[in-house]
């Protein structure tokens, strides 16, 4: 973590702590209250403004430091409905849902970077932090879009993450333009109905996927 700025740093403990315990209490689509609770508390504590009840349980915080480009950061927050077979600690206690999408770092990704950006100020302008309810079964960026999100937290762009296992830890890719813009689902005749979510094997298979 050498090419981590400290104050950045000192955040990871209680990132990773916070992480584990939105794992431990996954929440479905438009279900996400606690998850809301906390972000909302967090962001707050932290001097950022919050707007919540933005296409249910979504939220908004929001950053200023004067005149300058506003931007927007987007995570998810909703969970998969199935059951978690691991075994440590910090596993599902709410039976029945599962963080197996990763959006608990998700929303630590974002929250970590609300808290630097709140620590440190050093830019010029607003940075809307954007999240967002319903990934998993879709409609919730469909939702905050009907609430005004955009008219009521104008951006010039807006940025999102997705964690990708198949990458070397410490490594990230980008594309330019778009990615991962939309919602959607494709059944392969070679993987029978009802199999676990996951990469499709070389050669035939079947994938669930939104965005």
């Amino acid at each position: 973590m050498d090419h981590i700025p400290s104050s950045l740093a000192t955040l990871m403990p209680q990132l990773v702590t916070w992480r584990r315990e939105l794992h431990a209490f996954p929440e479905g689509s438009f279900a996400e209250f606690h998850t809301a609770d906390f972000i909302a508390g967090e962001l707050t504590a932290a001097g950022i403004v919050v707007t919540r009840g933005i296409g249910g349980t979504g939220l908004v915080g929001t950053l200023a430091t004067g005149a300058g480009p506003a931007i927007a950061i987007r995570a998810d927050m909703d969970a998969l409905e199935m059951d978690e077979a691991n075994s440590f600690a910090h596993r599902s206690a709410h039976a029945g849902f599962m963080h197996g999408c990763g959006h608990d770092g998700h929303v630590m990704m974002l929250l970590g970077a609300a808290l630097y950006l709140a620590r440190t100020r050093r830019f010029k302008g607003t940075v809307q932090f954007v999240f967002q309810p319903a990934e998993e079964k879709g409609g919730g960026a469909e939702a905050m879009l009907k609430d005004g999100l955009f008219e009521r937290f104008p951006v010039s762009a807006i940025y999102g993450a997705h964690n990708e296992p198949l990458l070397p830890v410490g490594e990230m890719a980008v594309v330019p333009g778009g990615d991962q813009r939309g919602a959607g689902r494709f059944v392969h005749p070679g993987l029978r109905p009802g199999r676990p979510r996951g990469p499709a094997p070389p050669g035939g298979g079947s994938d669930t996927g939104g965005s």
